[in-house]
């Protein structure tokens, strides 16, 4: 089965100020992400989870290593027209209403009967009553559920998600976290980015752990609780902590 996401060796370097040295984000991610599953993208703030979903979509280029959408190069409009992308800071035109906003994407997209489409989306997201309200009057969470909806827009084959849970109420999380897996139902990929990680354990199929730049773990979630966890920890959370726990400690032993 062909992979939906494949990253080979993945490096990237950046430096704030031209005279400074370039420090390495990614160390040599390598991923590959199943066709129908949802994967979580796992780690703390900095951990290079940004960077790495820039360079799947094509946004900035890796230093090294190699990059392939359903077995195509990241750049392609092929590739493209297949992956929605929800980045995790989405700018919005705020004087635009919902449906002004989500119709655009889809005549951009040069869907069918976009008018249907746009209406049925923001009725699967929650905003229907808030249709042809302006975005600027949208409080947190009802901008990420539009940007979630604008990622939905074309039925794209592969789902990027990059933090989707921000801003949301308890009930919002619920909605969309079933949003999520129905569309795992429809065999679309979901590659979902996070840190909140009682969300990432309640819709990912698989995990992988990135700790300073690298992938430390990857795995079947229920696999890597077993082998990670002592028996008075039962949790992802738990899990996640003791790795970065175990990270951290491994770093001050080394200086």
């Amino acid at each position: 089965m062909q992979s939906a996401i494949e990253l080979k060796n993945i490096k990237r370097s950046f430096k704030n100020h031209f005279w400074q040295r370039k420090r390495e984000v990614l160390k040599g991610i390598s991923l590959e992400i199943r066709t129908g599953e949802v994967f979580g993208f796992i780690g703390p703030n900095g951990a290079g989870k940004t960077t790495t979903i820039k360079i799947i979509t094509g946004l900035i280029e890796p230093d090294s290593g190699s990059v392939s959408i359903f077995g195509m190069n990241p750049h392609s409009l092929k590739a493209k027209q297949r992956i929605g992308f929800l980045p995790e800071s989405p700018y919005f035109y705020e004087h635009l209403t919902g449906y002004e906003f989500l119709n655009i994407h889809a005549r951009l997209g040069n869907l069918c009967n976009h008018k249907e489409k746009t209406v049925t989306l923001l009725e699967r997201v929650g905003l229907k009553d808030s249709l042809n309200v302006q975005l600027r009057f949208y409080s947190r969470g009802m901008l990420q559920r539009i940007g979630i909806a604008q990622a939905m827009i074309g039925s794209p084959e592969l789902l990027i998600l990059d933090e989707p849970l921000t801003g949301l109420d308890p009930i919002g999380r619920k909605e969309i976290k079933d949003l999520i897996l129905a569309e795992k139902d429809k065999g679309t990929t979901i590659f979902f980015s996070s840190h909140i990680l009682p969300d990432a354990e309640a819709v990912c199929d698989r995990i992988g752990i990135v700790i300073e730049g690298q992938i430390r773990e990857i795995g079947d979630l229920s696999a890597l609780l077993k082998k990670g966890l002592s028996a008075d920890k039962i949790s992802l959370e738990d899990w996640f902590v003791e790795q970065v726990q175990r990270e951290t400690e491994d770093v001050r032993t080394d200086e």
